[in-house]
């Protein structure tokens, strides 16, 4: 029965899609960028760069890589003022009424174009890997429930009448399929969409505390909160003493993630849940959905090579050089971190979104994203990745027993004479017993996986890291005190080569809590 299921199943546009870059990745993708390339001739960037006549070359790819450079925001943005304020086949065919902010804000921010087609292609991806998972697991139950998915928000943009901006999980959102918004969606979208975060956890939880959810989808940097006002309000309801999500949602099957690495969280959900719950990790971006996780005994994320998206790849020891290699996934090696690079069916062309991925394997290929291209440490030449730096927390908590809500790595202050060291400012949600335990196995794993932090401290011109830990509420404090609104996809910075955010972070610790340090202790 469920074989019938499973070969109707394939022959679903998502799933399909899947199968075909499965069977040839290569051919998938040289196939995608002629079509968009074609299909965009006649835009402004078209006529430009010559599109139609790279369409027609035999190596389709190789002749884009020589005529088409590499983009970062600044090339565009010029462009797509333009296109906000209304003009037509610029970069893509037709006019953009959606635009995604990737980072900042609505007015001044990064602020990218999204058309039909991107919406059309995300939102089947969406699917995919709702239905992926059921293929996986013959878990059919999270059909028979409400689904609970927590947007950013998405409004007209009143400078330019007809236009609406904000995050692309809104944007998704406002464009859900009516099957879904009857049968599935959990709260309303004038409530999924309010602007003020918090306001939107508590009225989330008080409209959703008696329904039956079976599947979430939100960032996991805010699922803690909304669990725990969850448990609040059903216990205010019915005068109980719930202490886990599970008490409350019995049926609760599915958490999809993304916006942020689940790893950081996944422990502690896990606990407030308080029952069975299934993980799927999601990587997409303002600039298009990226990948899933296909294995759930594999954390490494299938990329998805047939979703709107040609993907360009250069490593990063070459990254912001004057002609770097741009490899393709026919090129790409493993365990290489590389920048990614975009080419969308936005009227995105080679753009830099900004982030550093790793394949893991190939064939299928499946990444790891290490960091942002701006998340590294090279202060004093230790070029320490953010994908080392969480890997390091890891190993430390494992060994101390200790579990973290949030971070962020800095050069410590200059003391006296004294060889530098980073400051790793953390927010534990469970202390380790000992924190220069902590420390000397944070700075004991750095010192094996990266040949510069170990010639640096072998040769003592590196001190080990200082760790100091701040109360629970710090880094939201610090949001609240250098952020006009927080959102889903507001993101604390994790690494910086300077001292602003590291000294706003101790700054915003509560008056009477106790800064606490492996090496000082301040008041």
């Amino acid at each position: 029965m469920f074989a019938l299921l499973r070969a109707l199943l394939h022959r679903v546009g998502p799933l399909e899609r899947v199968r075909t870059f499965l069977d040839d990745p290569v051919d998938t993708q040289r196939h995608l960028l002629r079509s968009m390339l074609n299909h965009a001739a006649a835009t402004e960037w078209g006529q430009r760069y010559g599109f139609a006549d790279i369409a027609r070359q035999r190596d389709v790819v190789a002749a884009y890589q020589e005529r088409v450079p590499l983009h970062s925001y600044d090339d565009l943005a010029a462009d797509a003022t333009r296109v906000r304020e209304g003009a037509e086949d610029v970069m893509w065919p037709g006019r953009a009424t959606h635009f995604a902010v990737s980072s900042g804000t609505v007015s001044n921010g990064k602020v990218l174009p999204v058309s039909q087609a991107t919406i059309d292609a995300n939102r089947g991806f969406s699917v995919g890997v709702g239905l992926h998972y059921l293929l996986d697991t013959h878990k059919w139950q999270y059909l028979l429930g409400r689904h609970l998915t927590l947007p950013g928000s998405v409004s007209e943009d009143p400078d330019y009448p007809g236009t609406y901006a904000g995050e692309v999980s809104g944007i998704l959102a406002k464009h859900a399929p009516g099957f879904f918004k009857a049968l599935y969606q959990a709260v309303p979208n004038e409530i999924a969409f309010l602007p003020s975060w918090e306001e939107k956890l508590r009225t989330i939880a008080e409209r959703t505390v008696d329904q039956d959810i079976r599947l979430i989808v939100m960032v996991p940097s805010w699922a803690k909160k909304l669990f725990e006002h969850v448990i609040a309000a059903h216990n205010r309801r019915y005068d109980a003493h719930a202490t886990t999500v599970h008490e409350v949602w019995p049926n609760l099957q599915l958490y999809i993630s993304g916006g942020v690495a689940l790893s950081s969280y996944r422990d502690q959900l896990e606990d407030i849940v308080g029952g069975p719950i299934d993980f799927i990790e999601t990587y997409g971006a303002s600039e298009g959905f990226f990948a899933f996780q296909n294995a759930r005994d594999d954390d490494a994320l299938l990329l998805h090579l047939n979703n709107g998206v040609f993907y360009e790849f250069v490593p990063m020891d070459e990254y912001g050089s004057a002609n770097p290699t741009r490899h393709t996934i026919a090129t790409v090696e493993t365990d290489v971190r590389y920048a990614l690079y975009v080419t969308s069916y936005s009227g995105l062309w080679s753009y830099d979104v900004g982030d550093v991925v790793q394949f893991t394997q190939r064939h299928p290929f499946k990444i790891e994203v290490a960091g942002r291209t701006s998340e590294m440490i090279d202060t004093f030449g230790e070029a320490i990745f953010a994908d080392e730096v969480r890997d390091a927390l890891y190993e430390a908590c494992d060994a101390t027993g200790a579990s973290f809500h949030h971070y962020h790595v800095a050069p410590a202050p200059a003391h006296d004479d004294a060889p530098p060291q980073h400051e790793w400012i953390i927010e534990f949600d469970k202390m380790p017993g000992d924190l220069d335990a902590f420390r000397d196995t944070v700075d004991t794993y750095l010192d094996r996986v990266n040949r510069h932090y170990h010639i640096r401290r072998e040769s003592d011109v590196m001190r080990a890291p200082q760790i100091t830990a701040v109360a629970e509420g710090t880094f939201y404090a610090w949001l609240q005190a250098t952020k006009d609104r927080i959102s889903g996809q507001t993101k604390v910075p994790r690494m910086s080569t300077e001292r602003t955010v590291a000294e706003g972070i101790l700054r915003a610790q509560p008056s009477r809590s106790t800064v606490v340090s492996s090496s000082i202790t301040l008041q």
